[in-house]
């Protein structure tokens, strides 16, 4: 058994507009990794934290109980491992306060990378309430919306009732997500503090309607009710106009033949879900839309059955 390992687990789509704090989605092609490595000294440390350039990261901790990585490993090695410690080393693909899950993405490699060097690993499902420990720390609640689809990839449903059972969606073919960034940055937890707390019946149940339509027309391949059915008449209200650009992106998505187009997370990341033969021409409306708003951008496109974390050879 190796002393040392490499983990990556992707980004992440979180609320995926109809299923707030429930349903989750893994982004190919961005993620983070973390590599752990074995040491005699007690505990877990945080040797260092690297931005893509392979430079120290401006604005992430290497303080153990400040980064979500080292409070996931520190909680899964405190109750599974065994002599000695664990020495960190995070380097970070998602962008800062995106909406792409990234305090998620970090929490679930390091995770994957400490329960490999176990002497007995967890089955995969089992460490998610780990993820979730430095996932709670970022985001001030426990809800795997975007751990679980990082760990588990595909598409994922997780209500908090469930907890800690998850729920591994059918994904519709010939579907894919498109996924721009704008360079802003919008912050969860303020982002979630900042939501009413009373919502009336009848957006209460048109919002369950679209959540249970969505997921039906996910299982049944019927492309066009997922079209009727991806819509947030909750959450994002509330949460557009925090970012500047959102209106000319969901108007060139819609305007391009997205079935849907929302936030992803808090924002400011905007996904929509198309055809995927329809996915390149979408992306670059939607990437033109948000330049000509004066802000720069990037985008991937992502399967709808996108892998979750793995080791690295």
């Amino acid at each position: 058994m190796s002393d040392a390992v490499t983990a990556f687990a992707p980004a992440s789509i979180g609320n995926l507009a109809v299923g707030f704090d429930m349903l989750g989605l893994a982004i190919a092609g961005v993620g983070d990794r973390v590599s752990a490595k074995k040491t005699d000294s007690p505990g877990i440390s945080l040797a260092e934290v690297c931005g893509l350039n392979g430079k120290p990261h401006p604005d992430l901790s290497t303080d153990p109980a400040h980064n979500t990585a080292s409070i996931a490993a520190r909680a899964l090695w405190d109750e599974h491992g065994g002599d000695g410690g664990i020495e960190l080393r995070i380097f970070k693909g998602i962008p800062l306060q995106s909406g792409m899950g990234g305090s998620a993405a970090s929490a679930v490699a390091a995770a994957v990378a400490v329960n490999a060097l176990l002497d007995s690993p967890l089955p995969v499902e089992k460490i998610i309430p780990y993820a979730l420990e430095g996932e709670k720390y970022a985001s001030g609640g426990l809800h795997s919306d975007n751990v679980a689809p990082s760990l588990m990839g595909g598409m994922i449903l997780c209500p908090q009732v469930l907890a800690p059972e998850i729920i591994q969606l059918t994904a519709p073919d010939g579907v894919s997500a498109v996924v721009v960034h704008p360079e802003l940055q919008v912050n969860s937890a303020q982002s979630r503090r900042g939501l009413a707390k009373n919502y009336s019946m009848e957006q209460w149940l048109s919002q369950q309607g679209y959540l249970a339509g969505f997921i039906a027309a996910c299982a049944s391949n019927d492309i066009a009710l997922i079209g009727k059915t991806l819509r947030d008449v909750i959450i994002e209200p509330q949460r557009a106009a925090a970012v500047s650009c959102f209106d000319a992106v969901k108007s060139a998505a819609e305007n391009g033949g997205a079935l849907g187009v929302s936030l992803s997370g808090s924002g400011p990341t905007i996904f929509a879900l198309c055809e995927t033969d329809a996915a390149e021409k979408l992306a670059a409306s939607m990437q033109q839309a948000c330049r000509s708003e004066g802000i720069d951008c990037q985008s991937w496109i992502s399967p709808m059955n996108a892998p979750g974390a793995y080791l690295e050879k």
